[in-house]
Formats: C-alpha cells, structure tokens, sequence
C-alpha cells in the first residue's frame, strides 16, 4: 500500500527529472506531431482510443514521439503494460513476461502490451522468441528502432505487426512543445521563465525536429538566463545561443542540416576530393550521425558512381558497413574514413545505375513483352517446339550472338561502357538488331 512518503518521494523524483522527460504526454490530446500517423480520424488513433490495438513496430528518427506514444498508450489502456529495452533484455527476460502473460490472460483475461525500445538491438533469436506469442495474441508488441524495420526486424515478426513511421517534427510542432514547457507550471517552467517567440523559433530551427533536443536545450538555456527582481528567467535568442556552447546539436536546420551534409559528403566523394569527403564525414560523426546510415549511402554511392569502372568498390562499402555494425563509434570513424577516401579516389562511372534505371523505366511505361522462345523453361510441355537455345560455353570465348531481349527492344543498349576504366570496356556486344534465334 502506498502512504504519504510514496508520494512524496515520486514527486521529488519527478522534480529531478529532466525537463524532457517531465513533459512526456500523458494523454492522445497532448500528443504533438505524426498527425498523418496517429492524428484525429486515423486507424491507429481509433485502435489506441477503442483498446483494441494490435502490434506494432514504431520506426523514426530519435525524438519524434516513440517511446512517448508508447507510454501514452500505456497510461490509457486496460492491458498490463511491460516494458524492456532491447540493450539489456535476453531470450529469458522475453520469455518471462510471454509467460507472465499467458497466466494473466488465462486466469483475469487481462492482455499484455510489450514494450521494447530498440527493437533493432534483438537478435535474431531474441526476436523469434517473440513470434508465437505475437501470433497467438498473447502479447501485444509495440516495438521502437530508429532503424528500418525492414532491414533490422525479422521478416515474420514485421509481417504480423503494422510499421507505423514518424517523421521529423516540423519547427511549428517543436515550438508548440517548447512554448508549452516554459509555461506549464506543473511539470514545465511555468512561473519561473518566460520563453521569447524569436527564441522559440530559434531552438525549433536548431533541434532537427528532436523534441527531446529542443526541450534540452530551452532548459540549458534557462538555467544560464538571468532573473529579474522576481525570481523569473527570461530566455531570448541570445541565452539560447549560450546554450549551444554547452551541448552539441546534430545539425543546424539552416545551415549544416542532416540533409545539407550528407548532399556534400557524397559529391565530394562523386566529385573525387578526398579531402572534402572525409571533411564531412567528420562533421557527421562529430554530429553524432548513425554510422550505419553513413555506410548505407557509401553502400549505394559505390554502384551508383563508381559501378563497373571499379567492381572492388561495392566490396569496399560493404565491408565498412559490416564494421560500422559491428564496431560503431568511436572507432568506426576509421573504417568509414578508409572508405570514404576509396570511394573518393576511385574512378567513375554510372552506367550501372542508368542502365537499371533505364531498363526500369521500359518495364513501368512500355507494353508487358513475351520472353523469346528460345530463352523460354525447358520443362513444360510443348517446349520441344521451341528454337534451339545456343549454349555460349559451347562458343569461342564463352560468347555467342543471339537474341536476348524481348521482340520490339532488340536492338536497345541500356549499358552503355563509359571510358573510365578498363574493367568498363568489355567485349562490345553485336548490334542484334532482327537478329535469327536459331542462326549459328
């Protein structure tokens, strides 16, 4: 039973907590932001409202409302809520409160919401031991990553949940947030500090739509406000500014925004400057960026620019990414460096990306094309009618002519060699143009 001095000491803790934390919404209404997600009229929003809620996998960039939906749901639902985060927990811990839940629901009828934050740090064990359970409805699994779920979530567990994405809030809603924080006088800074519209306005367009780090940063900057006679600090422009000298912020939404610096990072390396490529790079890992997100764009870059003219590229950017994986900071900095100045220095061609691109683009806009006969499975019947197919191995040089685009593009070239480098220049194919299938 709770007395007095439970009370007391939940609320002293309260008061401690950082401003961030103490302005959790706690209710739908004082949730701000991912409107298309969760906003008035949506499914998600009626499930949530109805206690009807299945599943779901959160995904989105820190600070955008994961964890704090989460815990709004499990303020306002009649299920048990459990919590664990995927840094500490194991098999054993899922385990537990899978059959913590089987008990409960078979003895109260009461069901069971996980929780896991960092569902992206689970295993591939970790997450099996949670299929059975989701399938069977004996728990229902709100997962957080800031990680694709596609790419870190097992293929079985996303398909029986409903990935609901949050986006980067825009500078209205952090400065909603943070104008609610300086005047609410019961978690906030109400009474105690006031909060300039242009100050608002300007730790919104510091904070890279990060609730989290603009309301860190309107507390650090009015712990260093002055008072006036009444006790009250006043936060304008420049106290926020002051701020900044004490916290490193990510990006600057203006200036050297997350996108800004990722653009440069890659046409520096396009542009075969490695000294601009590790340059920013360096920005980004002093931004405190995701390393993998960083490998994930050299991963494309080395097909994208580099393709054919250097093969060993995409070998090279795979190879980092395993190592930011893996390692992570701060010593990944270095093979992402050693990558970034490969790619850099390698020679360049994107005739691999037009090629798919092009080849793409007569799939989606051309007329649905039959495969030549002679190119047709062999293990159906009839297929004896068919052309004889000519086997290149049995040909000079492993290399034979014959038709192998469908009738109407004989003839298109969607890889077109550059002159970059000598791996580009391969044997030139035939001009097939109404070429004889059968011809020797």
């Amino acid at each position: 039973m709770r007395d007095l001095f439970d009370d007391a000491a939940e609320r002293r803790l309260e008061a401690a907590a950082p401003l961030a934390a103490r302005m959790r919404p706690r209710t739908l209404d004082e949730f701000v932001g991912q409107a298309d997600a969760v906003g008035p009229g949506t499914v998600l929003r009626r499930a949530i409202e109805s206690d009807t809620l299945s599943s779901l996998i959160l995904y989105g960039p820190a600070g955008t409302g994961k964890t704090s939906l989460a815990r709004v749901i499990a303020g306002i639902t009649d299920a048990h809520v459990a919590e664990l985060s995927a840094v500490s927990a194991g098999v054993k811990d899922v385990r537990t409160v899978i059959d913590q839940a089987r008990e409960r629901l078979k003895m109260t009828g009461q069901r069971t919401i996980l929780f896991i934050d960092e569902i992206h740090r689970f295993n591939k064990g970790q997450q099996d031991a949670l299929l059975h359970a989701v399938e069977d409805r004996l728990i229902v699994l709100i997962g957080a990553t800031t990680e694709n779920p596609f790419f870190e979530v097992n293929a079985p567990l996303i398909s029986r949940s409903r990935v609901v994405e949050f986006t980067p809030l825009t500078d209205e809603d952090i400065r909603a947030i943070v104008t609610r924080a300086a005047s609410d006088c019961d978690r906030g800074l109400g009474g105690s500090a006031t909060l300039d519209d242009a100050a608002a306005a300007l730790i919104a367009r510091l904070s890279g739509g990060d609730a989290r780090i603009a309301l860190s940063l309107l507390e650090l900057a009015y712990q260093g406000a002055p008072r006036d006679v009444d006790g009250v600090a006043h936060v304008g422009e420049d106290e926020v500014q002051a701020a900044l000298a004490t916290r490193a912020l990510p990006y600057d939404k203006d200036g050297d925004i997350h996108y800004d610096v990722i653009s440069a990072f890659i046409k520096s390396m396009r542009g075969s400057d490695p000294d601009g490529a590790v340059y920013w790079l360096a920005r980004m890992i002093h931004g405190g960026e995701d390393p993998k997100f960083i490998a994930r764009r050299m991963l494309i870059f080395a097909s994208e620019d580099i393709g054919m003219a250097d093969p060993q590229a995409l070998l090279v950017a795979h190879a980092a990414f395993k190592a930011a994986e893996s390692i992570g900071w701060p010593e990944a900095r270095i093979n992402l460096g050693h990558a970034a100045i490969y790619l850099a220095l390698a020679p360049k061609s994107n005739a691999a990306y037009l090629a798919i691109d092009g080849a793409l683009a007569d799939v989606r806009e051309g007329a649905a094309r039959q495969v030549p006969d002679h190119l047709r499975d062999r293990h159906r019947p009839g297929a004896e009618r068919y052309p004889a197919y000519k086997y290149p191995h049995d040909y000079p040089g492993a290399h034979v002519a014959q038709q192998y685009l469908p009738d109407g593009l004989v003839g298109t070239r969607y890889y077109r060699p550059s002159a970059q480098a000598d791996t580009e220049t391969a044997q030139d194919q035939p001009d097939l143009e109404g070429a004889d299938p059968t011809a020797s």
